[in-house]
């Protein structure tokens, strides 16, 4: 029987964690919240969810000491997955409130561009830029469920997986290595947003004799 993936899932006081809990469950990973940078300890994938703002958010993190533990272990080769908040941490500087962050990423994060109404809440359309293993089964234009203002602006246009449009255009799946991010919720996204879900964990689990020695 193989063992089920371990997620720890951040707690920084930025987001309800019972849909993405609930749904990671759901799929049979072993989740566990992580408050604290020993919590980390043994996760094969950091999952960092989150709504509000950058600098607020960077803030909890450092005070809880886990921005250094984060950084270290994904540099090491853990899989990080963000959504919405937590996928704009991945770059370096957020134009919302001057906020330095994670710096996994090169790149910034904006304010949507063009943008008929703010904030962008509601369903869209994902447009695929390219195949990706988290999109096994889903078709281009496959719909997702949004909340937020701002998005990623990638400096490397090739780790954009998927773009929406909400009067600009917007990366809203971007995917490197071991790291990635969804601006979407795909724990609300319906049956289409577990799949990526369960894609997500299959990739991680195939990943596994890769990574041993990084959770060992």
């Amino acid at each position: 029987m193989t063992e089920p993936i371990r997620v720890a899932v951040v707690d920084y006081g930025a987001g309800n964690l019972i849909s993405i809990r609930n749904a990671l469950r759901l799929l049979g990973a072993e989740v566990n919240v992580a408050e604290r940078p020993d919590q980390l300890q043994g996760a094969e994938v950091i999952l960092v969810p989150g709504v509000g703002a950058s600098e607020a958010a960077m803030g909890r993190l450092r005070r809880q000491g886990l921005v250094e533990p984060i950084v270290e272990r994904v540099r090491a080769g853990t899989w990080f997955v963000g959504i919405c908040l937590g996928l704009q941490l991945l770059f370096e500087t957020s134009h919302e409130d001057g906020a330095r962050m994670l710096g996994l990423l090169e790149g910034d994060v904006e304010l949507i561009p063009d943008a008929p109404s703010l904030p962008h809440i509601g369903w869209n359309r994902l447009e695929f830029q390219r195949r990706h293993p988290v999109l096994e089964g889903l078709p281009d234009g496959t719909p997702a469920y949004f909340v937020h203002s701002f998005v990623p602006v990638p400096r490397d246009p090739g780790i954009v997986v998927a773009e929406t449009e909400h009067g600009g255009r917007f990366a809203s799946l971007v995917a490197r290595d071991h790291i990635l991010g969804f601006q979407f919720h795909p724990e609300r996204s319906g049956a289409d947003g577990l799949r990526m879900l369960r894609n997500t964990l299959g990739l991680i689990a195939a990943d596994r004799p890769a990574a041993a020695e990084v959770t060992a």
